[in-house]
Parts: C-alpha cells; sequence; structure tokens
C-alpha cells in the first residue's frame, strides 16, 4: 500500500514540475476560424463530407477604418491575418470559367472601393503577405456590396447556389461574394 501512495505522489509532482516549465503563447488577437461548405458539415451526425474548407484568422475592426486605410486599396491582402487564408477544395470547382483541380490552396484579395479581385493561388502555409503572382491560379473581380450592420471581426462563410456555393467575406460594413461552381 505504501509503494502504491508513494508512486501516486511521485507522479503527481512530476507532472506538476512538468508544466510548470512549459511556456505557452498567449491567445491570438486574431483568432483561427474554419468555415465550411455545406455550413456545419463537420457538426453533421451522419456521414455528410465538406466540398469547401476556409482556414482563416479573424482580425478585429477595434475601432478602425478597415478597407482602404488598413487595407489599402489596390494593393494584394491575405483575406485575414497570421498565416494566409487556405481554401481547399474536395472536388473540381469552376472559378471565373477557370476549372481547378481538388486541393489545397491560399486565398488572396485585392480590395478596391467598388470591385474587389479574388485570387486563388497555388502556394501555401506561408506566414504574413508572402505572395507570389507567378502561382496564381485565378483571379476573378467581384463587386463590393455594403452592410448596413458593421461586422467587428473578419467573417468568412458560404451561401448555398443552384450549382454550388457563393464564399462571403465580409468585415466592417463590406462584404463580397464569389461563385464557385462545384463538379
Amino acid at each position: 500500500m505504501k509503494k502504491i501512495l508513494f508512486l501516486a505522489l511521485l507522479a503527481l509532482f512530476a507532472g506538476k514540475t512538468m508544466a510548470q516549465d512549459v511556456k505557452f503563447p498567449a491567445v491570438d488577437s486574431s483568432p483561427a476560424d474554419i468555415a465550411y461548405f455545406p455550413v456545419n458539415v463537420a457538426k453533421a451526425k451522419d456521414n455528410s463530407s465538406p466540398l469547401i474548407k476556409v482556414l482563416y484568422s479573424r482580425p478585429s475592426k477595434k475601432g478602425r477604418e478597415i478597407f482602404g486605410i488598413l487595407e489599402q486599396f489596390g494593393k494584394v491582402w491575405r483575406v485575414g491575418a497570421n498565416e494566409a487564408t487556405e481554401i481547399k477544395f474536395y472536388r473540381p470547382v469552376i472559378i471565373g470559367g477557370k476549372r481547378i483541380k481538388a486541393g489545397s490552396y491560399s486565398l488572396f484579395a485585392i480590395p478596391n472601393k467598388e470591385i474587389w479581385t479574388i485570387i486563388i493561388n497555388k502556394q501555401t502555409d506561408k506566414w504574413g503577405l508572402i505572395y507570389n503572382q507567378e502561382k496564381d491560379i485565378v483571379r476573378v473581380d467581384v463587386p463590393v456590396k455594403a452592410l448596413t450592420n458593421t461586422v467587428e471581426s473578419l467573417c468568412i462563410t458560404f451561401s448555398q447556389q443552384d450549382k454550388g456555393a457563393n464564399l462571403i467575406i465580409a468585415w466592417d460594413k463590406t462584404y463580397i461574394e464569389l461563385p464557385i461552381e462545384i463538379k
């Protein structure tokens, strides 16, 4: 009995000592999020599987003017913060008339006052704005739409369409929709 008690106490103190030595990073001010199409497919109780997944970080407005100031018009933006936003297609898709193979890509945008250029790029897993235009797969211009309510943190979601989905990107008082046809 004494041996068991001794081993239990030893394990307890050893675990406490190890935990005190580990330095964990602070919570990120732009937390990571995932958007799926179909929306909520990851929570489905059946055998549903996603068709598209977007992995991105959600910066907040924090009283700042976003488009035209923080994210300058006419300059490439990584559509989020931290690592470049990643979009994964589980099936081939068509965007802007261009057929894109199933796979993982990065998502960039060039915001302007009335039109954004959405960019699907081959390069993935890059921190910050590391962008190589030579790796662009497609560029599509989409109109900017105004929101009546402010979106405090960048948000990405999808809306169902006849042949696929619209990728919706919203932040501050602005949003865009990118049509994606799923094959």
